[in-house]
């Protein structure tokens, strides 16, 4: 193989279509934008909500609530879910994404109280409910939070 024989798999680009060139050609003429009007014309663009006229769907609706911008969003472990793991495990962010109980390895965790614990364990988290560190404390284990990245 060399550089100059490369090509792509026929088929697998499809040739622009050219507007405007020629009656014959098929898209001559008025380039198959129709007759007349404001989207035959060049610059022709109708703004996205536009609905003729009438008073749009947007600001018919009233406007309500407030989203904050610096919300955490927590993935959220349980006590319960805990307990598949070996005693005097390391639990971090990584273990649990790898055991299948949070979806990603990046964003904060949060170690709720939900279920009982017999193993001990230390649980390396973001944030944690009082009762929760205080289960896990009652194992055996320990509980460090680290800052919400």
């Amino acid at each position: 193989m060399k550089l100059n024989s490369i090509q792509a798999t026929t088929g697998s680009r499809r040739e622009r279509k050219r507007l405007g060139c020629g009656v014959a050609s098929g898209q001559g003429k008025t380039g198959g934008r129709g007759h007349k009007g404001q989207k035959s014309r060049t610059g022709g663009k109708i703004m996205r909500g536009f609905e003729g006229g009438q008073m749009p769907l947007i600001r018919r609706l009233p406007k309500r609530g407030f989203t904050s911008r610096n919300k955490v969003f927590f993935q959220v472990v349980n006590i319960a879910q805990l307990v598949k793991f070996d005693a005097d495990t390391i639990i971090d962010a990584g273990i649990l994404f790898d055991a299948g109980l949070i979806s990603n390895a990046v964003d904060p965790v949060k170690l709720l109280a939900e279920g009982d614990l017999s193993v001990k364990l230390d649980v390396r988290v973001t944030a944690a409910s009082k009762s929760a560190a205080a289960k896990v404390a009652a194992a055996g284990g320990s509980v460090r939070l680290a800052g919400a990245e």
